[in-house]
């Protein structure tokens, strides 16, 4: 006999299960035709200059391609952070160099990677389309890749030492410690910061997209591309088109992906009480209703992991085979063939810089402390309100739902597309491209603060503020005790990353084109701008060496001692 109650409860879940798997299963053959068609562009015969279309109807064409192109940069950096984070963390001896080097890579500008990557790329691919898209790729890996690495560098730096101690004990291998302990340390970090970095692979995509090589013009099909096209040409009906199809990208990622990202993070907080207050997304409870999911995680990836961990932990990390005569004979050919092929390229650099002339060496210095002080302007100004603002949206998931993806939105809407607007409000205001340039920095650069202090004020143990509520502390005493020294490591991160965006957002905060002409004002990433337009290659590698010069300097003489104050002051353990 049929229960008619029953009946009508299982009837709906069946049929909302059967949706749930055909909305994934054509959610992957969308996927998999993505990938067809993606390929079969980029192997087709290359055609660097395309006719950039300002008509809206192009729109989505160029969506799809700037998105995969961001997608796979993304991957790129996400493989890259975790492996140089990872080796910076655990190797002494080279954990300083790697630091200077890191801090040096991020700081740089992405039209000084320009030349080398693009001319690279298109010499091994130069039947290709693969070779100007792949250039365009590391273009945006160049401004995604470096606060992840330091995010994840960070974070295994302040890994307690109590669950450290219980891995050794349980002799946990290296494969089961990074997947069980390192990784999700560096987890809400990441998941953070890489918001931030896609934010930023967009507000550089007109720079990756669109440029000038000497006397080859390189545009690609995309967003990027027609919002510069639309940006120099003036018009404004296709700058806003080309705005507002790129929120509309933001926010379908930000609903897709980052929100489910963020619910799921939630579990790797340090914390022995529950949270009241947690992260929700409707995109994420629906996958773990699937069936299909479901099946396949039960059947596949638990079996596999559980195998993973099973022979990992007979081979300890402590356990290490010594290296064999043979593969310290390998590692060190290799070391010299990499020293030969550094002391070629500053033996190169060298006969580049004999042209270099002293006026225009005493321009470069002067040009790069006025940026100098430019980034310090736009640091202070973010610092002043990302850091409130962060710890408030960090402790308050309602308030996080609402800011968090306005906060995306806006830093990656490239600001060039909105500075003619902004420039003429500052000429109106009495200002010029002198404080504009401040501006456009501080539009590049405070969303690493407020990312990085959300992610550090999400990080901290619920019993933590709950003993601050028992106590009383007052708003000083929650800041100076609490909050500050839970969200340092984060901060410090957040300022690092910050620092070397605003150098980066120099090449287009100081030099613009606007309706055929060029607007710029004196500064260093003016001059990078400047030498990449003209192809002066001497005067853009002694910019270059000039700002790498600067960065390594505040590295050593700020940013390093606020590292090692993080890990040794404020690491999080009983």
């Amino acid at each position: 006999m049929t229960v008619p109650g029953l009946s009508r409860s299982l009837i709906p879940d069946r049929t909302w299960n059967f949706f749930m798997d055909a909305i994934i299963f054509a959610g992957l053959f969308a996927l998999v035709y993505a990938i067809v068609a993606v390929a079969r562009y980029w192997f087709s015969a290359p055609v660097a200059a395309v006719e950039i279309s300002l008509s809206p109807t192009a729109i989505p064409r160029y969506a799809f391609y700037s998105l995969v192109r961001m997608i796979v940069a993304y991957l790129l950096s996400l493989v890259f952070a975790i492996a140089y984070g990872y080796i910076a963390a655990y190797n002494a001896r080279v954990e300083a160099g790697m630091l200077a080097v890191l801090d040096i890579l991020q700081s740089i500008p992405v039209l000084s990677f320009l030349p080398g990557v693009m001319l690279a790329m298109v010499s091994l691919f130069p039947s290709r389309q693969l070779g100007v898209e792949f250039g365009s790729i590391l273009l945006i890996f160049t401004g995604q890749v470096w606060n992840m690495a330091f995010s994840f560098y960070a974070s295994l730096k302040a890994l307690p030492r109590e669950l450290v101690e219980a891995s050794r004990v349980y002799r946990f291998g290296a494969m089961q410690r990074f997947l069980q302990l390192e990784l999700p340390q560096g987890t809400i970090g990441l998941v953070w910061n890489s918001m931030v970095s896609v934010a930023g692979g967009w507000f550089f995509l007109m720079a990756c997209e669109m440029f000038v090589l000497g006397k080859r013009d390189f545009r690609l099909p995309g967003l990027g591309s027609y919002l510069q096209s639309a940006a120099s040409a003036g018009d404004t009906a296709a700058i806003i088109w080309g705005v507002a199809a790129m929120i509309g990208v933001v926010v379908l990622i930000d609903q897709l992906v980052w929100r489910p990202a963020i619910a799921w993070s939630d579990k790797f907080k340090q914390e022995q009480v529950e949270s009241s207050a947690a992260h929700s997304s409707a995109v994420l409870n629906l996958l773990r209703k699937s069936p299909l999911l479901t099946r396949l995680r039960a059947g596949v990836t638990s079996p596999l992991m559980e195998r993973i961990y099973s022979s990992a932990a007979h081979r300890p990390a402590e356990e290490k085979s010594q290296a064999s005569p043979w593969q310290r004979a390998f590692v060190a050919l290799a070391g010299i063939i990499a020293l030969l092929a550094i002391l070629y390229g500053v033996y190169q650099g060298l006969q580049l810089l004999k042209g270099i002339t002293t006026a225009e060496f005493v321009t470069t210095l002067e040009s790069a402390g006025a940026t100098w002080l430019r980034v310090i302007a736009a640091l202070a100004i973010a610092s002043a309100w990302t850091i409130p603002a962060g710890v408030a949206i960090g402790f308050s998931p309602r308030l996080a739902r609402i800011a968090q993806p306005l906060a995306q939105i806006a830093a990656s809407v490239p600001a060039t597309a909105l500075f003619p607007v902004l420039l003429l409000g500052l000429i109106s205001l009495g200002g010029g491209l002198n404080t504009g340039s401040i501006l456009l920095m501080l539009l590049g650069t405070q969303w690493y603060i407020l990312f990085n202090v959300i992610a550090g004020a999400i990080a901290i143990p619920s019993e933590f503020r709950e003993v601050a509520d028992i106590f009383r502390f007052g708003r000083i005493d929650r800041w100076r005790t609490v909050i500050l020294p839970a969200i340092f490591p984060y901060l410090v991160t957040g300022l690092v990353t910050a620092s070397g965006g605003a150098w980066n957002a120099s090449i287009v905060a100081e030099y613009f084109h606007f309706k055929g002409q060029v607007l710029s004002t004196f500064g260093l990433g003016a001059e990078i701008s400047s030498a990449t337009d003209s192809g002066n290659f001497a005067l853009l590698l002694l910019s270059t060496i000039v700002m790498a010069t600067l960065v390594v300097s505040v590295n050593r003489l700020v940013w390093r001692p606020l590292y090692r104050r993080a890990e040794t002051r404020y690491r999080m353990e009983a």
